[in-house]
């Protein structure tokens, strides 16, 4: 007897989007803020005040957002089930051959196509419609809740390492302390991501490298242009 020990990366991705889009956008837009007052007024004080607010700030919003924006997913899932509810009770037989249609067009004949649709309808029609007609399933519902959370804290993990340079690395190469070690961590972070999610390390550690830098080096001139223009 063979043991089939399968493993499905999509069953992880809720939590793993906005687990990584947290901790990525904790270090990045931290260490951003950081790098453009650094850049403009290199004072210690500053600094960690801008990391600070930019850390509080930024997990709470990112929190909110996730929330926001993956209740309005489920509210949009949970108004499609409700008229497919009501379809399945005002036209079931359309229904079941619609049900039949989907199965036929993936390549199962029609006798089987619709045997297949009789059987998952007697089970559960609002299941079968859901996971085949409206691509609703276990692994794919919007949980706004997990997600939320999940991008506060994350948040906050990210935002640490900019945090902590702030308060113990030299004021006078701080853009390059924040640089250095936020690339370093940015392919970290890319590296776990894509092996968790089972995608291409390499080219995820090069697509957050690049997009990193230049986020970093976009706030750096800017806070410099802004530090000459006041003085």
């Amino acid at each position: 007897m063979y043991q089939i020990n399968e493993q499905h990366f999509v069953k992880r991705v809720g939590w793993l989007r906005a687990a990584v889009l947290g901790a990525n956008d904790g270090l990045l837009s931290t260490t951003s803020i950081v790098i453009g007052v650094a850049a403009a007024d290199p004072s210690r004080h500053s600094i960690i005040l801008a990391a600070l607010a930019g850390t509080i700030a930024g997990a709470m919003s990112m929190a909110a957002g996730e929330y926001v924006s993956v209740s309005s997913q489920a509210d949009t899932e949970q108004a499609d089930l409700e008229r497919e509810k009501k379809e399945l009770e005002e036209m079931p037989e359309f229904e079941l051959q619609e049900l039949a249609k989907i199965y036929e067009r993936r390549g199962v004949s029609k006798e089987t196509a619709f045997q297949v649709a009789k059987e998952l309808s007697d089970h559960n029609a609002l299941e079968a419609h859901a996971k085949d007609e409206l691509g609703i399933n276990e692994i794919t519902v919007a949980k706004p809740f997990q997600a939320a959370v999940a991008s506060f804290f994350s948040f906050l993990a990210g935002a640490a390492l900019p945090m902590i340079l702030a308060v113990f690395a030299p004021e006078e190469n701080m853009v390059f302390y924040q640089y250095g070690f936020s690339i370093i961590f940015l392919m970290i972070l890319g590296a776990v991501a894509a092996k968790t999610g089972g995608s291409n390390i390499a080219k995820a550690v090069m697509r957050i490298c690049f997009w990193g830098t230049v986020a970093m080096a976009v706030t750096a001139v800017v806070g410099h242009l802004f530090g000459v223009n006041v003085n």
